[in-house]
């Protein structure tokens, strides 16, 4: 077993939804990440799937210090980094990095690869030199797959694929421990997404790095994650290996996102039963009492209404259902 090297625990970000234009009173909460939990291995790739809204890049962003957390612990290496000021926090900010999900907006358009790469250098001064960052800038570009020469070259000018490799040569610049991938390849070709796959996993070997892999697909997230978990509306309902999620999921919610994902092969597609949700996702303002995937779930009894699943360990991994059971015709295999 690794070294943990971030550790979450209840971790809570709530937005007041506020009215008013001069006297603003608050009227409610939205629920965007509620009370999640989970620790993230040295080396090892950590899948977050869920639909859109469920408060994955939320949680992405509270990891990094760009929200503030309501309430809850995140710990790096056994230091909490909600208490971390000064130098201490400086030397987080090189630790933990991000790579966003639109290669495009994310790069300043008036900035050359070479300025954007090398920015980081800008502020934490101790890891290059002045005179040494071009080199240094260089063989970032070189690692992620790009031609050195093309330093002087602005991001408009690389394609969507090359765009996201240079927001992966920023985020090595200050050679960090985790890497926070927010939907890194949503925005890109198929066949872009599995090159950019590859060298996320190359890279991950080269530095030794560990990543939290957020995602919407959950092919994708199989092919990079050694683990997986699975939110909705803001709570962790399924946690477990690549193995146990797509081989033998027990919760509902995880069982129709699999259920869902297209079989390429047509002998097998006829075996795989198809679940339809109905309903909308509740609104994270107002979720439902109990168990929130209640409205949505078939399997919903009066407890699931007065009485909130806890994850717990139920047929060898974490899921939070009364009711957890494999299904047998809807895993991954």
């Amino acid at each position: 077993m690794s070294e943990t090297i971030l550790e979450v625990r209840d971790l809570v970000k709530h937005f007041p939804v506020q009215v008013g234009v001069l006297f603003k009173r608050t009227i409610g909460h939205v629920k965007a990440v509620d009370g999640v939990s989970f620790d993230l291995r040295k080396g090892e790739t950590l899948g977050v799937v869920g639909e859109s809204g469920c408060g994955k890049s939320t949680l992405a962003q509270v990891l990094m210090r760009l929200e503030k957390a309501t309430s809850g612990t995140v710990k790096f290496e056994g230091r909490d980094i909600f208490g971390l000021k000064g130098q201490e926090l400086r030397r987080l900010r090189r630790d933990i990095q991000i790579v966003l999900q639109d290669p495009y907006t994310s790069l300043n358009p008036r900035m050359t690869v070479g300025d954007l790469v090398g920015e980081p250098f800008e502020i934490h001064t101790e890891v290059a030199p002045k005179g040494d960052r071009q080199r240094k800038v260089q063989e970032l570009l070189e690692v992620v797959g790009l031609n050195p020469e093309h330093i002087n070259r602005y991001p408009h000018q690389f394609s969507g694929g090359q765009r996201q490799r240079i927001g992966i040569a920023r985020a090595l610049a200050l050679r960090p421990k985790v890497i926070i991938c927010d939907e890194p390849v949503s925005a890109l070709d198929v066949s872009v997404q599995a090159q950019v796959m590859n060298l996320l996993d190359e890279l991950q070997t080269e530095f030794d790095l560990s990543y939290v892999f957020i995602a919407h697909d959950l092919s994708v997230v199989r092919h990079l994650s050694d683990r997986v978990a699975v939110m909705y509306l803001g709570k962790v309902v399924e946690l477990g290996t690549d193995e146990q999620i797509y081989e033998h999921p027990t919760h509902p919610y995880t069982q129709a996102l699999l259920s869902a994902v297209p079989v390429p092969d047509p002998e097998l597609r006829g075996r795989r039963e198809v679940i339809r949700l109905t309903g909308d996702v509740p609104s994270p303002v107002n979720p439902p009492s109990g168990c929130r995937f209640r409205t949505r779930c078939w399997k919903a009894q009066d407890i699931c209404a007065t009485e909130e699943p806890p994850l717990t360990e139920r047929l060898g991994h974490l899921s939070a259902c009364h009711f957890a059971e494999e299904h047998p015709h809807v895993a991954v295999v």
